[in-house]
C-alpha cells in the first residue's frame, strides 16, 4: 500500500469513531487524532514517507512487528506501546481499519467512565482476536 492511501485509510477509519478530533500540537506536519484530549493516532511524513503512528498492546505489538515488515516500533514514542506502520505490500485496508480502531479502544477504556464515548468492552467485539492475523 503506498503512504498516502495507508494515511487516507487511516484518516477516515479514525474520523468515524465517535468522540474524535484532529488537531496540530506539534505543526503543520503532524495530524494528530485524539479522543477526548487522549492522542490515539498521529500521522506524519517527516521519515521521508508518510507513516502512521498507532497504541498497540505490547505483546499485540510485538506480533504485529514480527508478522509484518511495514510495522515497526513507534516512531518517536514509547517503544513497547506504539507502533508505526509504513508503506509496503504487508499491510491492507483491513488490517488499517482493525489498527486505527484498537488504538483507539486502548486509548477509551483508560477514560473515566463517564468520559467514554463508546463502550469498550461491547465495540469492536467483531475485532476481537484478530489481531497480528
Amino acid at each position: 500500500m503506498k503512504g498516502t492511501t495507508l494515511q487516507e485509510h487511516a484518516r477516515s477509519r479514525a474520523d468515524e469513531l465517535p468522540g474524535t478530533s484532529l488537531e496540530h500540537p506539534f505543526g503543520p506536519e503532524w495530524e494528530v487524532y485524539m479522543v477526548r484530549g487522549k492522542v490515539f493516532m498521529l500521522l506524519t511524513a517527516v521519515t521521508g514517507e508518510p507513516i502512521v503512528i498507532l497504541k498497540a498492546a505490547p505483546a499485540d505489538g510485538e506480533a504485529l512487528r514480527s508478522a509484518h515488515a511495514d510495522i515497526t516500533p513507534g516512531y518517536h514514542m514509547n517503544k513497547r506501546h506504539w507502533i508505526t506502520l509504513s508503506p509496503g505490500e504487508s499491510i491492507d485496508k483491513a488490517l488499517v481499519n482493525e489498527l486505527v480502531t484498537e488504538s483507539y479502544l486502548l486509548v477509551v477504556e483508560n477514560l473515566p467512565r463517564t468520559e467514554r464515548p463508546v463502550d469498550p468492552a461491547t465495540f469492536g467485539q467483531s475485532h476481537a482476536g484478530e489481531i497480528g492475523r
